[in-house]
């Protein structure tokens, strides 16, 4: 089979459409089209879908980039590991976080490290859903829960700690809580419910000193958007001290009250531990975890 052929159609599989995969190859439309058609038409089938929202993989399709998926990722690997010859950290990094975290601390510290390491392309990829580290969908993750994976690398960064906020134009509607069960007369803000939630025990407010639940107000399926309903004076929420530094118009109620604890972990796959890129950017985020307070 034709590698171009197959690179091609790989690029046009994961855009949806033959524009896309041509400005990503640098190549007009109508010649990735007639790429794809010769593919077909060598091996008899269709592979494609046509229709006017963009394509859609057949059987034959779905097959055939099944395959294409494993060489490109092993090519992929290939050419890092290469690249690993050099003595300066280089090549590609597909750094995987939560939302929150890396919407915020992250953006704060990742700068240090690209300027340190400018051969290094690196990736962030912010979500409250775990990718596969063993699938290559990233290569380092730092996560608040350990790895379930025994074959994966990990090491505890640090401990992060649970308060409540609100913002002042909540307290001065609503009054300053001033011990637990006063937390039943308010209106607090949950996290909302999804499969996997990046951060254990986040709806603690809930049942802190009551053994009836309390009905929150509002539940955001995101610990940023949390933030965000807090700073609209919607209620009180328990939030990571992290997220909340720097931030304005937050402010911490019943201060004596502490959250459950949780650590913070950097995870990478046992085959990327001789890596020089991730070693740089482990050892960097270690040394900037321990100038933080959380």
């Amino acid at each position: 089979m034709d590698w171009d052929k197959l690179r091609i159609f790989h690029t046009v599989a994961s855009s949806g459409s033959f524009t896309h995969a041509g400005e990503k190859l640098s190549l007009s439309q109508s010649a990735v089209s007639r790429q794809i058609r010769s593919l077909e038409e060598s091996l008899n089938v269709s592979l494609f879908n046509r229709h006017a929202r963009g394509l859609s993989l057949t059987d034959e399709g779905e097959t055939l980039f099944k395959t294409a998926e494993d060489v490109v990722s092993k090519i992929h690997f290939t050419e890092q590991q290469l690249l690993e010859g050099s003595d300066v950290p280089m090549g590609e990094l597909k750094v995987t976080t939560t939302l929150s975290f890396g919407s915020t601390w992250m953006m704060h510290h990742i700068r240090g490290f690209i300027e340190k390491y400018p051969e290094v392309d690196v990736q962030l990829i912010v979500s409250d859903l775990d990718l596969d580290l063993t699938t290559r969908e990233a290569d380092v993750a730092i996560r608040f829960r350990p790895s379930e994976h025994l074959e994966m690398i990990q090491k505890r960064l640090g401990t992060f700690h649970h308060h409540l906020y609100a913002s002042p134009e909540y307290l001065s509607r609503k009054g300053r809580p001033k011990t637990v069960d006063d937390l039943d007369n308010h209106s607090l803000i949950a996290y909302g419910h999804v499969p996997s939630a990046p951060i254990q025990s986040m709806d603690w407010a809930l049942t802190e000193g009551t053994l009836e639940p309390r009905k929150p107000s509002l539940r955001v399926n995101s610990i940023y958007g949390v933030l965000q309903a807090v700073k609209a004076g919607i209620g009180i929420a328990a939030l990571p001290d992290y997220l909340v530094q720097g931030s304005m118009n937050v402010v911490r109620v019943l201060e004596d009250t502490e959250g459950p604890e949780f650590d913070a972990y950097i995870t990478y796959p046992q085959e990327l531990r001789t890596s020089k890129r991730i070693a740089a950017f482990r050892d960097y985020i270690i040394q900037q975890f321990k100038g933080t307070r959380f």
